[in-house]
């Protein structure tokens, strides 16, 4: 099963977790950036983040050269902001329309996923969503519990 990695990470935990999962699986990653991304350790994450969530924005994205439809497997891996799923996601969503696919989703947080998840599922209609996870601070507290939480969780989606 050809499988693809979709995910956006301002702080590192998502990359981990997708790069875990990508090597345990053989599957290829696309990481979203931003054309233009605030900085992980300043303050101002929580207020540019949030604002993006609440307005529903789509911020600029990096052009991608993958097309998610030439996969079988797609795993999209999101932090949660503001109790949702990253804008990054939501302005990937907009500039690719991906139909009939096997889906798998997780998210990193450090209070808990909230509708995170369902929201996300949500914008995948017309797809078969297999299975959802969230992980909690995988590089503050939960880095080894995490990693092995990402590898079983992958390998038993294929």
């Amino acid at each position: 099963m050809k499988s693809l990695i979709i995910y956006y990470s301002l702080e590192g935990n998502v990359k981990l977790l997708s790069e875990v999962m990508a090597a345990e699986i053989g599957a290829d990653v696309l990481p979203i950036k931003l054309k233009q991304e605030i900085k992980a350790d300043s303050f101002m994450k929580y207020i540019w983040g949030g604002k993006q969530v609440m307005m529903k924005e789509i911020p600029e994205i990096e052009p991608s050269t993958v097309n998610p439809n030439d996969y079988d497997l797609i795993i999209i891996g999101t932090p949660v902001w503001a109790f949702n799923y990253a804008p990054a996601i939501r302005s990937f969503l907009q500039s690719h329309t991906i139909t009939n696919k096997k889906i798998a989703l997780f998210c990193t947080h450090e209070g808990g996923p909230q509708k995170t998840l369902s929201n996300l599922e949500a914008k995948l209609p017309n797809n078969e969503i297999l299975s959802t996870i969230d992980f909690f601070a995988p590089l503050k507290k939960n880095r080894e519990i995490s990693i092995e939480k990402a590898k079983t969780w992958v390998k038993n989606l294929i």
